[in-house]
């Protein structure tokens, strides 16, 4: 694994750890904690058969840390608009007139921002893509596992009381928190095309063989 992985991986089990003192909700945190500890051991693993871009391992990282911070306070209860308050003394929620914690929609973007270059990179090297096809084919792995990832947590939250189901999927009242948050991360996704096409027939050219 090169240097900048090792720093990356290593500053990510570092951030996820940190959110693991002294717990706000235990059990709430560790239902979104299991895919942060499967996602750390899938990048690990996929990394060594199929070495990624520096760039795009780290873009994961980032999104790993930021999600393990946010899912300590189970995102619904982040206090964003009280810690710009104090340190700029500026409201989101009351310049944008916001009545929910937009914590998770945030979430969803950076997922479609930070997983679309990495899939798109994947396609490359295992098919002959175009570039327009491997990131076609990205956008489309990134709506459905959101789809998937929606099933999952309306799945979990039937085995729970309604109290601890609200409190797990932050869905904050919403009837369409679900449809917001698969858009949002197809249109993250989309956010990672403009220097596309560049960056796959540059990566084509150069990418590593899989190891045995």
């Amino acid at each position: 694994m090169q240097p900048g992985k090792k720093i990356a991986l290593a500053l990510t089990l570092v951030v996820f750890a940190a959110t693991w003192l002294s717990p706000l909700w235990p059990a709430e945190q560790a239902l979104h904690s299991c895919l942060t500890v499967v996602g750390l051991i899938w990048l690990w693993r996929h990394d060594r058969r199929w070495p990624m871009v520096t760039r795009h391992f780290v873009l994961i990282c980032v999104f790993i840390c930021v999600h393990s911070i946010a899912a300590r306070w189970l995102y619904s209860n982040f206090p964003y608009d009280r810690w710009l308050q104090a340190l700029l003394e500026w409201s989101p929620d009351q310049t944008f007139g916001w009545q929910r914690n937009h914590t998770d929609r945030l979430i969803h973007v950076l997922y479609g921002v930070c997983f679309t270059p990495a899939l798109r990179h994947y396609l490359s090297q295992r098919w002959p893509v175009s570039p327009r096809q491997a990131f076609t084919i990205a956008v489309m792995l990134i709506m459905c596992s959101s789809l998937i990832y929606e099933w999952l947590e309306w799945a979990i939250a039937l085995a729970l009381s309604p109290e601890a189901a609200e409190s797990y999927n932050g869905q904050q009242g919403d009837i369409w928190d679900a449809h917001a948050d698969m858009l949002l991360a197809t249109l993250g996704a989309f956010v990672a095309w403009p220097r596309g096409a560049a960056i796959i027939r540059s990566n084509v050219t150069t990418t590593p063989q899989a190891k045995p």
